[in-house]
C-alpha cells in the first residue's frame, strides 16, 4: 500500500502533501488506497552520515566485526540516519546487508590507503607502495570513493604533494573521487592544492586553504565531533597543545570556510553511532547558521552523494520532527516518523 504524508517540507518550508510509491516520492495522489503515516509536522529528507566507521567493537581493537557493523548501523537508523558514507572500513559489508530494506543506503571508499612512506604501524591502515594503482582500484571497486591518508602524525612530513596530485588524477580520470584524511597544516595544504574532493577533519588548516577549496569545490567534513570528545584526553604537553592548536584552528575554518562558499558537511567519525545530531549542534557553535548546519547532515550531503531529496521521484527517505529543526535544532534527536527505503522503521 502506498503511504501518505502531510507536513512542511524541508528545506524549503512548503506545507504539502507526498506520497511514497515503493521507494519513490510523488506529489500525484494515487489512485490506489494509501496509508496516512505522517499528519502535520516538519518533513525533513532523511539524515546523512558522510564520515563514519563502524565494523569494530572499539577504537583500541582495529578488527573487522560484522556483527558490529551490523548493530552500527541499526543505531544510525533509529536515529532517522538514512544514508551513511564510509571513508574507511576495516572489510567488505557483509552479503545482503547493503540492500536490506530497513538497512540505511550505504557509500564506501574502501580501506584506509597509505603510502609506505607515511605510515608503517596503524593497525587500520592499508600500506602500498604504488597509492595511484591502489587508489583507482578501491575507487572502481568501492562506490566511486577512495580514501587516502594525507598525512597521519600531524609532527611529521605528509604525503608528497606531487604523489597527491598524481593520485588524484588518476582517480578522477577513472571516474571517481578522493577523500583525504588531513590533520597538519601541511597535509590539508597538499591535498587541497592536489584538488581532492573532500577534506576529512582538516586539523590546523591553513588560511590559504579556505579560497583554494572555494576554487577548486572541495567539501570540507570537519567531524568536530570526534575531536571534542577527545579534546579533554588529550594530555598538556608540547605535542598536546600542538593539537589543540590544530582543534581551535579547525573550528574557526568551518565559519570561514562557509562564508567562502565551500561546502561543509556533517561526519561524526567514530562511536557513538547515530549521533549525527550532536555533529549539527558542534557546527552551529562554530558558527554556521542553523539552517545551514542542518542542510550538511540532510538535504546539502544527500546532494554531495547524489541522493535525491524530497522532490518528484525522489528517494523515500524521510524523517519526521514536530518542530522545525532549523530552529530548533535539538529536535533531531527525537523524531516523530521514520520512513526509509519507503518502509516506517519508526
Amino acid at each position: 500500500m502506498a503511504l501518505h504524508l502531510r507536513g512542511t517540507l524541508l528545506p524549503h518550508g512548503t506545507p504539502r502533501d507526498l506520497w511514497i510509491l515503493g521507494d519513490r516520492i510523488t506529489f500525484d495522489r494515487p489512485t490506489a488506497p494509501a496509508r496516512t503515516v505522517a499528519d502535520g509536522g516538519f518533513l525533513l529528507p532523511g539524515l546523512v552520515d558522510v564520515h563514519t566507521h563502524p565494523g569494530s567493537r572499539s577504537e583500541e581493537d582495529a578488527r573487522w566485526d560484522p556483527e558490529a557493523f551490523a548493530e552500527q548501523i541499526a543505531a544510525h537508523r533509529d536515529t532517522g540516519t538514512a544514508a551513511l558514507r564510509f571513508p574507511g572500513l576495516l572489510g567488505e559489508i557483509p552479503l545482503g546487508l547493503r540492500e536490506a530494506p530497513d538497512a540505511p543506503r550505504m557509500i564506501t571508499a574502501g580501506r584506509w590507503l597509505a603510502w609506505a612512506g607515511l605510515s608503517k604501524n596503524a593497525g587500520f591502515h592499508t600500506v602500498t607502495d604504488d597509492l595511484v594503482a591502489a587508489a583507482v582500484a578501491e575507487a572502481k571497486a568501492h562506490d566511486g570513493w577512495c580514501k587516502l591518508m594525507g598525512d597521519w602524525d600531524f609532527e611529521a612530513d605528509p604525503v608528497p604533494y606531487e604523489l597527491l596530485r598524481a593520485v588524484t588524477d588518476a582517480v578522477h580520470a577513472a571516474g571517481g573521487r578522493v577523500a583525504a584524511h588531513c590533520m597538519s597544516a601541511s597535509g590539508v595544504l597538499n591535498a587541497v592544492r592536489a584538488g581532492v574532493d573532500s577534506v576529512e577533519h582538516g586539523m590546523a588548516m591553513p588560511q590559504e586553504c579556505v579560497e583554494l577549496m572555494a576554487a577548486h569545490k572541495i567539501t570540507y567534513v570537519p567531524t568536530l565531533t570526534a575531536f571534542a570528545r577527545r579534546a579533554p584526553q588529550i594530555i598538556d604537553n608540547p605535542r598536546g597543545r600542538l593539537w589543540h592548536e590544530g582543534h581551535r584552528i579547525m573550528i574557526r575554518r568551518v565559519r570561514e570556510a562557509h562564508d567562502a562558499g565551500v561546502t561543509v558537511l556533517a561526519g561524526t567519525d567514530s562511536a557513538p553511532f547515530g549521533n549525527i545530531a550532536t555533529e549539527v549542534e558542534h557546527l552551529i557553535a562554530a558558527g554556521l547558521p542553523a539552517e545551514v548546519a542542518v542542510g550538511a547532515a540532510s538535504w546539502a550531503a544527500r546532494d554531495f552523494l547524489g541522493l535525491p531529496g524530497l522532490e518528484e521521484g525522489g528517494l523515500a527517505d524521510v524523517t519526521v520532527y514536530d518542530a522545525d529543526p532549523r530552529r530548533e535544532p535539538g529536535v533531531l534527536r527525537h523524531p516523530r516518523r521514520i520512513v526509509l527505503r519507503g518502509r516506517v522503521v519508526r
